[in-house]
C-alpha cells in the first residue's frame, strides 16, 4: 500500500513536533546561515589590508611626521578606492608642529607696600607637564598624484574629498596626473 505525499508529510510533521525546542533550533540554524551568507558575499573595499598603518590611534601620534604620515596614508586609501585612481601618492606640509596648552597655577603675593605680584607656574605630576589640551598641527597644502585623472569629477571628488578629511580650502590643493 503506498503512503501519499500528504501522510508522508503529517508523519513528518509530527516526529518534528516532538523534538524540543525545534522553533528554537530553527531560528538558531537560520541565522548561522544567513551570517555565513553575508560574511562571504559582502565585497571588500578596494583599500583594505592594503595598509594595516593607516588605523594607529590618533593618541599614539606623538610628533609632526607621523600625524603627517598618518593622514598621507589615509588619504592614499580613501582616494585609491575611488573608481578609475590607480597609483596614489600623497603629500602633505603643515604650517606649525603641535601646540599643548599646560594646566598652571597662579599665585598672587601682595606686599607691604600694596602692590601685588602675580606668579604662573605649570602644573607637574611624576615629573611631567599636566597636559589640558594637545592642539593638532594646521595642514598648510595637500599634493596628490594619481593616474587615472583624465576625467574631471574624478578631480573634483579628490578635491572635495580632501577639503572634507583635512579641512583646507581648494586653493591649497593640487591633483595631478
Amino acid at each position: 500500500m503506498a503512503i501519499n505525499f500528504k501522510e508522508k508529510f503529517k508523519i513528518l510533521y509530527e516526529k518534528i513536533k516532538k523534538i524540543k525546542y525545534f522553533y528554537l533550533y530553527l531560528a538558531i540554524g537560520i541565522g548561522i546561515i544567513l551570517v555565513g551568507i553575508y560574511l562571504t558575499c559582502i565585497p571588500k573595499a578596494k583599500g583594505d589590508g592594503l595598509n594595516k598603518n593607516i588605523d594607529k590611534n590618533l593618541t599614539e601620534i606623538s610628533s609632526s611626521a607621523e600625524y603627517v604620515e598618518y593622514l598621507e596614508n589615509k588619504l592614499e586609501s580613501v582616494i585609491g578606492a575611488l573608481n578609475g585612481v590607480n597609483s596614489v601618492e600623497v603629500a602633505i606640509t603643515l604650517e606649525k608642529g603641535f601646540e599643548y596648552v599646560y594646566q598652571t597655577e597662579t599665585e598672587t603675593r601682595t606686599s607691604s607696600g600694596g602692590t601685588s605680584i602675580t606668579t604662573t607656574t605649570v602644573v607637574y605630576v611624576d615629573g611631567q607637564p599636566v597636559i589640558v589640551e594637545e592642539i593638532f598641527p594646521t595642514v598648510k597644502g595637500v599634493a596628490v598624484v594619481a593616474q587615472g585623472l583624465n576625467d574631471v569629477s574624478v578631480r573634483l571628488n579628490i578635491i572635495s574629498l580632501i577639503q572634507t578629511m583635512v579641512d583646507v580650502d581648494t586653493s591649497q590643493i593640487k591633483v595631478m596626473e
